[in-house]
């Protein structure tokens, strides 16, 4: 026996394959929904763990500028104890500078100089006094410029022809004159005494003075 199918076949198959593309689409957007919904969370995972390593390098920082300022405080406290350290050694090796130059004074004047005043202004002298020549004065910044090892630099600042009447009454001719000094410190004068200590060999013996060199001589 011959089975004809009249039934509307082809619609039904038709209608099947709408069905399940339907639901494949169903599937595919309950998977691709899924999937975002994974990633989503594994982003928001990964921000929350970016942003407590945020907070934590935050603080770390926060606490490497508080040490920086103490750093720098620290470094101020320093320097300010070394510049007070620095005045207190500075006093206390100028304080004998008065004495020496007072020395050096006496040892460097030559007959014939009287000097009338010594005004100290820092590392600078300024001497003041009377000579009866000027090769009294000439001789006196010699003296100043090789023969001393406390004074450096003489400069002599004015000279003056003056008359003065002593107490006999008698009127002398006499030069007042101004002369500028520089003092060494004694660090200075230890270091030329120490580069001084260690001659070259065969050293020792003093050279003659040079053709036409003047020679100065003390007259009373």
């Amino acid at each position: 026996m011959i089975l004809i199918n009249l039934l509307p076949h082809r619609e039904e198959k038709r209608a099947r394959r709408k069905q399940a593309f339907f639901a494949g689409l169903g599937l595919a957007a309950v998977a691709g929904i899924a999937v975002a919904g994974v990633w989503y969370l594994v982003l928001q995972q990964m921000i929350t763990t970016q942003q407590e390593r945020n907070a934590y390098l935050t603080a770390e920082i926060k606490k490497l500028e508080e040490q920086i300022k103490d750093i720098a405080t620290l470094r101020a406290e320093i320097e300010a104890l070394k510049a007070r350290q620095k005045a207190v050694e500075d006093l206390q090796t100028d304080r004998n500078m008065p004495v020496h130059l007072l020395n050096e004074l006496v040892k460097q004047t030559p007959e014939g100089v009287y000097l009338t005043a010594v005004k100290q202004d820092g590392q600078n002298v300024t001497v003041t006094g009377v000579a009866q020549t000027n090769e009294r004065v000439s001789e006196f910044l010699r003296n100043t410029a090789y023969n001393s090892p406390w004074v450096q630099r003489p400069e002599l600042v004015e000279i003056k022809a003056a008359n003065i009447t002593t107490a006999n009454k008698e009127q002398k001719r006499l030069f007042d004159f101004s002369v500028r000094l520089g003092l060494k410190r004694p660090q200075d004068v230890a270091a030329a005494a120490a580069g001084a200590s260690a001659p070259a060999a065969g050293a020792s013996a003093v050279p003659a003075a040079k053709p036409g060199t003047p020679v100065a001589s003390k007259q009373p």
